[in-house]
This record gives structure tokens, sequence and C-alpha cells, in this order.
């Protein structure tokens, strides 16, 4: 019932772009902060950027001028513009949405960036 779901993943050259989505369901989506992370194979899984209820965005530093983080409340979908993607891009990409105390992961979409 409760549950957040990606898509948007893909096969780009670099260079190129994607849209990534995240869909929330059980949720009041409009009140909880929501990031994205990714990790690639045989690595940590790191934080990307972060989007408050108000609209606040922080990204880490790796990616600043060429993600977006987005939210649609009316949707329950948070979105990650992703820009001149480079090959150190590639990743499994997922959505993590504040619970109370704990965090709603999604199942992660594949992002993968050809030199």
């Amino acid at each position: 019932q409760v549950q957040v779901v990606e898509s948007g993943g893909g096969l780009v050259q670099a260079g190129g772009s994607l849209r990534l989505f995240c869909a929330a369901s059980g949720i009041i989506f409009r009140m909880r902060t929501a990031s994205w992370y990714r990790q690639a194979p045989g690595k940590q899984r790191d934080f990307v950027a972060t989007i408050t209820p108000g609209g606040t965005t922080s990204y880490t530093d790796s990616v600043k001028g060429r993600f977006t983080i987005s939210r649609d409340n009316a949707n329950n979908t948070m979105y990650l513009q992703i820009n001149s993607l480079k090959p150190e891009d590639t990743a499994v990409y997922y959505c993590a949405v504040n619970y109370g105390t704990t965090t709603l992961w999604g199942q992660g979409t594949q992002v993968t960036v050809s030199s």
C-alpha cells in the first residue's frame, strides 16, 4: 500500500539527457521530504539531491549545474532531470521518501551512460 516506484532510466550516450520519475502511493507525499540516491556496481549508495515539502533543494557537488530535482505534489511524483550525462553517472538511481522515523525506498532504475 505504501510504496515508491522509480522509472525513466535507460542507456544514453555521454552528453545526453534523461528524466527520472518517482511515483509515491499510500502516503501524503506533499508533506514529505524526498531525495534521490545512486549506487554504482560494487560501490556504496550515495546521496544525489533532496527536496523539501516547500520546494527547497540541495545537491551533491558533483551534480550541481547538471541535475535538477523537482516535485509535482498533485500527482505524487518527484523528478530528476539529468543533463550533460557523464560515464561516471552510471548507476542505479533510487528514490527515498522521509516516512516518520524511517525512509521509504523504491526498487531503483538503471541509468547507463556510454562513452
